[in-house]
């Protein structure tokens, strides 16, 4: 992984921070309303896992994800791209939409890159 800003590295780890709040929003609201919450719930331990991974490499904080966790959070994460990036080129330039996008992107490749770092150990 490339060295990085801090700002950078918050700017990221702020992002999945909010992805993960969403994500337990919308477990939550589901939940009440008596949907099918399996996807969600999938998305929201990827994301987490990737908040975890990026916080091992880059302050040492250790996290208790298997290499099985690890794998499946890839896949998972890798699967949110086409529909974040399908939103992104909907968004209109300058929006603060587009900028949210922008550092979700961002930081979800990040953390990709941050498991492929572990899953190599």
């Amino acid at each position: 992984m490339k060295q990085m800003t801090e700002l950078d590295k918050l700017e990221a780890i702020k992002s999945l921070q909010s992805t993960i709040s969403k994500l337990e929003n919308a477990l939550s609201q589901m939940t009440q309303n008596g949907t099918s919450t399996t996807l969600v719930k999938k998305r929201l331990k990827a994301v987490n896992i990737g908040l975890a991974t990026l916080e091992n490499v880059w302050i040492q904080k250790p996290h208790n994800y298997s290499q099985e966790d690890l794998a499946e959070a890839r896949n998972v994460i890798t699967g949110l791209f086409p529909s974040i990036e399908n939103s992104y080129v909907k968004s209109k330039d300058g929006s603060p939409q587009r900028t949210l996008l922008e550092r979700r992107i961002k930081a979800l490749e990040l953390a990709v890159q941050a498991i492929d770092g572990l899953s190599d150990k």
